[in-house]
């Protein structure tokens, strides 16, 4: 009598039991990971490398170990931390969801898919990955690695429904975190987008993008439209070694951050419209150019001395020196070093 041929799941965990990277956020295989560096780690990766990730979830964790001291935290101080990951959303809904976790679940992360769906910023990959990998239980996890590995192995050409069912059908009962950990780390090391390690893959012969003879086809890449291009201009505002900063509102791209003055981002350079004050001002031969989801940036620098000036509206006088506690979003931190370089 033949042996049982190993399951898709039983070959990938074998795999990850001798494989699984080293991640501060993770576990060893089979044992519990901490529901709060899961959370945080998922939410951190969200459009962000591993390698960005690592140093700015160590020192997150040295600030704000647990839930407990990160719901205390302020909300301007969580901001100013998470500057540079981008996104920044992500942080407002961390700050949200450990307090509501805090205040309505008596501080510890409900266990369960659909409860953790209902707590902000939780959509359905990261209550599924929290559920499965903090908590075991049998969840379908699909990020772009999975993703990517679940088209290759069932030559699924198109993203979507067809690659969650055939993911739904290969997540074991037992050990779904490991599974989905294993998925992902299979992704990144060895199902790469380009040029796949298909020779070391555990999945090599049931892989039917393999089988076909192109497993990069799968899944099908779909040309990136053109992103708009939009104009601003940023102003450096100082006085007595300090620089006018303001805080950007709450709701809208890099709400609740601090920036430095800029007026509307519009399809024609604005010139000096919406300068925070009727100062000299000079404007640099340079510019600096950023990159956001939906459009493309091209800031021109504007400086100034305030001298007698009092800027309009909210904000503060930063010193120069110590602008790098700030917090600036990478775009404004951009701007930042050119004019400083400058002065």
């Amino acid at each position: 009598m033949s042996a049982k041929r190993p399951s898709i799941a039983d070959l990938l965990l074998a795999w990850y039991d001798a494989n699984a990277r080293v991640l501060p956020w993770r576990a060893p295989p089979g044992e519990t990971a901490d529901p709060y560096r899961v959370w945080l780690s998922e939410v951190m990766l969200q459009q962000t490398t591993v390698a960005a990730v690592r140093p700015r979830f160590a020192a997150w964790v040295a600030r704000w170990p647990d839930l407990a001291s990160l719901a205390a935290a302020d909300e301007a101080d969580v901001m100013a931390a998470w500057a540079g990951l981008g996104y920044y959303a992500r942080a407002r809904n961390l700050l949200a969801c450990a307090r509501v976790v805090s205040a309505d679940h008596g501080g510890e992360f409900p266990r369960t898919e659909a409860a953790l769906r209902a707590l902000p910023g939780l959509g359905a990959y990261t209550a599924a990955a929290v559920a499965a990998i903090a908590f075991g239980a049998r969840a379908v996890v699909v990020d772009a690695n999975v993703e990517r590995v679940v088209a290759r192995l069932f030559a699924i050409p198109d993203k979507g429904a067809a690659i969650r069912a055939a993911a739904e059908a290969i997540t074991p009962d037992a050990r779904s975190g490991d599974f989905a950990q294993g998925m992902m780390d299979l992704g990144s090391a060895i199902c790469t987008p380009r040029a796949p390690k298909c020779l070391l893959c555990p999945l090599a012969d049931r892989c039917d993008g393999r089988l076909a003879g192109d497993p990069e086809a799968y899944p099908a890449r779909k040309a990136k439209a053109a992103k708009p291009q939009r104009y601003g201009t940023v102003f450096w505002l100082e006085r007595g070694g300090a620089v006018w900063l303001v805080r950007r509102p709450a709701k809208g791209l890099l709400g609740g951050m601090r920036a430095l003055p800029t007026g509307a981002w519009s399809d024609a350079p604005p010139g000096l419209v919406d300068a925070p004050a009727p100062a000299g001002w000079r404007v640099l031969d340079m510019t600096v150019a950023h990159g956001f989801t939906h459009f493309d940036l091209q800031l021109a620098l504007a400086m100034a001395d305030a001298g007698a000036h009092q800027p309009a509206g909210e904000g503060e006088w930063w010193p120069v020196d110590a602008l790098d506690s700030a917090g600036l979003p990478t775009v404004f931190a951009k701007a930042a070093m050119r004019m400083r370089s400058e002065r």
